[in-house]
């Protein structure tokens, strides 16, 4: 079918979302900020039920939690990285040349690559998930207990993948809604699975902490089913659209099977890596600082332990909502730098380079000086007060600025195609990590881990920012002014949040769980207040999100 004019601007338009059937065109920034918003609230949302139910899960653990936390944290490590190869990176790659094809109006090649990847990782799932089975016993780092936790987590890997992909297939439609809510439903059931199996097992049979742990993670694959489930739905929805943007598409482009998989596999290697990245500095961590804790401060192993769930269970896991902020606005971004890539738009790549910028320090950093602010009541809520917690958050909430901007600007350099470069900056924070591991942790102990985590990442972003610029230009006239803006009015949330925790505690129990979240609740509200009241009354918030704000404006009476 001849290609009309019509279809000739839907498929170069910035804003054209095929799915959508609508003429109502958007630019990029607008594309961002609502597939940010879908992909954040889908991510936060995810984070905070990850997070709430430790709470629970923590008491019906009791004196064993922080052990379980240790094992916990033991088995996800090894998991998420095996998680990560058999994904294989091919979700991004996805969504990349989806919205590649999608722009020159070739939509069956991207159905077709689609199909294909379902295949490809359909059997990366199940090689991945035989060798994490039956190399556990290997992987386990000489602790038998983290044999049953690797066991019930390969289950996972057969299905996660597969549902990945199709995450990446719609988003590369510049869909995100079932992302988001396929992502939260996910969630849901694993929580659900996890509460009521810990709650049978420790509470009501009394049994024992290690299988507890053991479903606990063994709920990855049955959140992963209900995500799969909401995935299907959406896709069955959309399927006459789908095969209507099929027939009408040009079908100029004869691609053989062998070339799309070469495709999805030149584009995918390369996501593997830095989809790994904190995962592989995690497993730095867990490979070395026992040793290195046991060497150099001679603690036990139950210590240890401890400290370890410190920095890599419980701090992690609230940081990680956070750190999702940056995640949700880099998976928005890769498919529409690929759009601007393939049209040969330089100076769209760079508004979208600094707009990402932008929204990024917009809401990462009052969200991470927030979480350290109230770091202390965070840390008795969740699990118990304790002084080398809360400074381990507070230190691992700093580092999340690091890490939220390494997930943004790798994806851009993802989006632009620069995937080997971003591979090699990657490569030089790994030597880095290596080389700061040992001296850091020997001095700084439970520290030490966080400031070379920080130290590697923060080289490989100056490395990649510097790249960036070089190519593409960052607009850095117009993002100063608004930075600058955000940094204090940052700072001026981190004060007041800061000094109402302190001053709460003068007069109220620090080891009170109820206390905790009082104060918790009513520190993140005034910060929260006084960050929203300054942004809006400075027309800060109106620079970063447009006009949407103007209706809150409104109704809060902020002229």
């Amino acid at each position: 079918m001849a290609e009309t004019p019509q279809d000739k601007s839907q498929t170069t338009d910035a804003g054209f979302q095929p799915l959508r059937q609508t003429s109502k065109e958007s630019t990029s920034k607008d594309k961002m900020i609502e597939g940010s918003a879908w992909m954040t609230a889908g991510s936060i949302f995810s984070r905070l039920l990850g997070a709430i139910y430790i709470i629970p899960w923590v008491i019906w653990f009791g004196t064993m939690s922080n052990q379980a936390n240790a094992l916990f944290a033991k088995g996800y490590n090894i998991y998420s990285f095996f998680l990560i190869a058999a994904i294989a990176g091919i979700p991004s790659a996805i969504a990349k040349q989806v919205a590649h094809y999608n722009t020159i109006n070739e939509f069956a090649v991207g159905q077709r690559l689609y199909k294909r990847g379902l295949l490809l990782s359909g059997a990366t799932g199940i090689v991945c998930a035989l060798i994490l089975y039956f190399g556990a016993p290997f992987l386990s780092n000489h602790d038998p207990n983290v044999i049953p936790i690797l066991h019930s987590l390969a289950w996972a890997v057969l299905i996660i993948p597969t549902m990945s992909l199709t995450r990446g297939f719609f988003q590369g439609y510049q869909e995100m809604a079932p992302s988001a809510i396929s992502q939260f439903v996910e969630q849901l059931a694993r929580v659900a699975y996890m509460l009521i199996t810990a709650f049978l097992i420790m509470h009501v049979h009394h049994g024992n902490w290690v299988s507890a742990v053991s479903q606990s993670t063994f709920a990855a694959f049955i959140g992963a089913i209900g995500g799969m489930l909401v995935l299907v739905w959406y896709y069955f929805r959309h399927r006459s659209r789908l095969r209507e943007l099929a027939e009408n598409s040009k079908q100029e482009l004869a691609i053989p099977t062998k070339q799309l998989y070469k495709e999805i596999i030149a584009q995918a290697t390369p996501f593997i890596i830095i989809g790994s990245a904190i995962t592989i500095f995690q497993l730095i961590d867990q490979y070395t600082f026992f040793n290195i804790m046991q060497r150099a401060f001679d603690y036990s192993t139950t210590v240890v332990n401890t400290l370890y769930a410190d920095f890599a269970f419980n701090s992690n896991k609230l940081i990680m909502i956070v750190v999702s902020l940056g995640s949700a606005m880099a998976i928005t971004a890769v498919p529409m730098l690929s759009e601007a890539k393939t049209r040969g738009n330089k100076r769209e790549i760079n508004n979208q380079i600094t707009d990402a910028l932008l929204l990024f320090s917009f809401f990462m950093i009052p969200s991470a000086l927030g979480m350290a602010a109230i770091a202390q009541p965070l840390n008795t809520l969740f699990y118990h007060y304790d002084v080398v917690g809360t400074l381990v958050l507070q230190a691992s909430s700093y580092v999340s600025i690091i890490l939220g901007l390494f997930t943004v600007i790798s994806a851009i350099m993802q989006g632009i195609s620069e995937n080997v470069r971003a591979v090699g900056y990657f490569a030089i924070g790994v030597v880095v990590k290596f080389a700061l591991q040992f001296p850091l942790v020997s001095y700084f102990g439970v520290m030490g881990p966080l400031l070379s985590t920080a130290i590697g990442f923060g080289v490989v972003s100056w490395l990649i920012l510097r790249h960036l610029n070089q190519e593409y230009g960052i607009s850095f006239h117009r993002i100063s002014r608004p930075f600058a803006g955000i940094l204090v009015f940052s700072v001026l949330t981190f004060i007041v949040a800061y000094a109402t925790v302190h001053l709460s505690y003068l007069a109220l129990n620090p080891n009170s769980k109820f206390m905790a979240v009082f104060v918790s609740v009513l520190a993140a509200c005034l910060g929260g207040i006084v960050y929203l009241y300054a942004t809006l009354k400075t027309r800060l918030a109106d620079m970063m999100i447009g006009d949407r704000v103007e209706r809150i404006r409104r109704i809060l009476r902020i002229h």
